[in-house]
């Protein structure tokens, strides 16, 4: 019985060999399958390498070919360059005047040459260096800045409670107009529309208080030229008050009253620009939003910022005299800040937020840069469409009158101006001189809200027929 177990173990054992055995087997074969494909993918892999390199290789050797031919014309080229100055040479020899011009002229046209390729890299390197931080600190204060979109205008139409009131506004052979017209200095305007009559002076705070005084009288109902006077006394106090008020309300929004007094001549003054508009945009609250521009602004690049909001909310301010006073507005207002015992900083800003002279310092720039943006956005302004179509008409004039010009177009409302030029009259340095030139004339010439893009494209093709 004992040899029987004996022999049933040693069966067990021979046959858990043989399983064990016939496990490595398969593992065996597994690992051999798994190392043949690995081998074969490798295999590929090589021969896509080999191939990419040797396709490399022939890339290359065409590279080289072409240096070498590209080198050959090169030397050509010089040689017929050389040859071409002797042959000039040996011509001049006839008259020296002529062939003194030409080398004078071969000379500047050389150095014009240099001169572009050395303002292109300079710009170049300008561009790429300090557009990245402008874009970045003038997005960072306009985004920091919630203005709205829709302008105020000034109210010049009054609408009458009745039809019949029309007689009484006009009174007995026409008296109550012109006494109206006496007191307030506002022509009243009554024609056929029913239930309307118009206000139309080119002073807006005298126009506004024609309108209080007209509102008040139809209120009221009796109009006759003693009730005229006395009505139009009280709307200007009120018109006198709510300036003042408004320009008190700028200097708190701006935060200007709690670190700096200003004087109460300004600060009225300021405030009859609430009346005011600019392409339909409320000069007050365009001085108001470039303030907060420029202060945002200044506080990116760390620079005060108080001085900076003072120049910029006052840089429109001679736009409430420029209808009393000889001048451009910029220099108006810079010769009435300085009468007001404003500081020289804040005057000169005034003075240049226009380019009428060159901008010096920081607080200049940056009252420019914030009225562009603040009037340059978009819904801030609009114009009327004949000075929309002159303005359009005039920028393709300009760019038109250049040598090698073909086409122009005015795109982008007058935004961005494509000009078209033929590219053997015209090669990439001159239009680079043409897309500088035809800024510069418009910078001079014409006047816009924001910036206008000039881009010359030059553009040659090849055409063949396959017959």
């Amino acid at each position: 019985m004992g040899i029987a177990q004996g022999t049933e173990t040693g069966s067990s054992l021979l046959l858990a060999a043989g399983v064990l055995i016939g496990a490595l087997v398969l593992v065996l074969a597994a690992g051999f399958l798994m190392l043949r494909q690995r081998r074969a993918e490798l295999d590929r892999r090589e021969a896509r390498l080999t191939s990419e390199l040797h396709r490399l290789h022939q890339h290359e050797d065409e590279l080289a070919a072409r240096a070498a031919e590209s080198e050959r014309v090169r030397g050509e080229l010089a040689d017929q360059a050389a040859e071409n100055r002797r042959l000039l040479e040996h011509t001049a020899g006839l008259t020296a005047a002529q062939a003194r011009e030409e080398i004078v002229r071969t000379a500047e046209s050389e150095a014009r040459r240099e001169a572009a390729l050395t303002v292109r890299e300079i710009e170049r390197r300008a561009v790429t260096e300090g557009e990245g931080r402008a874009r970045e600190i003038i997005a960072a204060s306009v985004q920091r800045l919630a203005a709205e979109h829709t302008a105020d205008t000034v109210v010049t139409t009054l609408r009458l409670p009745s039809e019949d009131m029309k007689g009484r506004v006009i009174g007995r052979e026409g008296r109550n107009i012109r006494a109206f017209e006496a007191v307030t200095g506002v022509n009243l305007i009554v024609d056929d529309t029913p239930g309307l009559v118009q206000l139309s002076c080119f002073d807006p705070v005298r126009r506004e208080s024609a309108r209080l005084t007209l509102e008040a009288l139809l209120v009221d109902g009796r109009i006759h030229p003693a009730r005229i006077e006395e009505a139009h006394e009280r709307s200007r106090a009120e018109v006198e008050r709510l300036c003042v008020r408004a320009g008190e309300d700028a200097l708190l929004t701006v935060g200007i009253g709690a670190s700096g007094e200003m004087s109460p001549e300004l600060v009225r003054t300021l405030g009859t620009l609430r009346y005011r508009t600019s392409y339909g945009q409320n000069v007050l609250g365009h001085l108001v939003e470039s303030a907060h521009l420029a202060g945002m602004m200044a506080a990116e690049i760390g620079v005060d910022p108080e001085p900076v909001r003072r120049a910029a909310l006052l840089h429109d301010i001679g736009k409430a005299l420029s209808h009393r006073v000889p001048g451009s507005h910029a220099a108006i207002g810079a010769e009435f800040a300085r009468r007001h015992g404003e500081t020289e900083e804040v005057v000169h800003a005034i003075a240049a937020h226009h380019g009428e002279i060159e901008a010096k310092t920081v607080e200049a720039v940056l009252t420019q840069a914030a009225d562009a943006c603040s009037a340059g956005r978009p819904g801030a302004r609009k114009e009327s469409v004949e000075a929309y179509v002159r303005r359009l008409e005039r920028l393709e004039e300009i760019a038109r009158a250049h040598e090698g010009v073909t086409k122009v177009y005015a795109m982008q409302a007058g935004r961005e101006v494509r000009v078209m030029v033929q590219p053997e009259a015209v090669d990439d340095l001159r239009a680079q001189e043409i897309a500088r030139e035809v800024a510069r004339q418009v910078r001079e010439e014409l006047t816009y809200p924001g910036q206008i893009r000039i881009t010359v494209v030059r553009e040659s093709r090849a055409t063949e027929v396959a017959r």
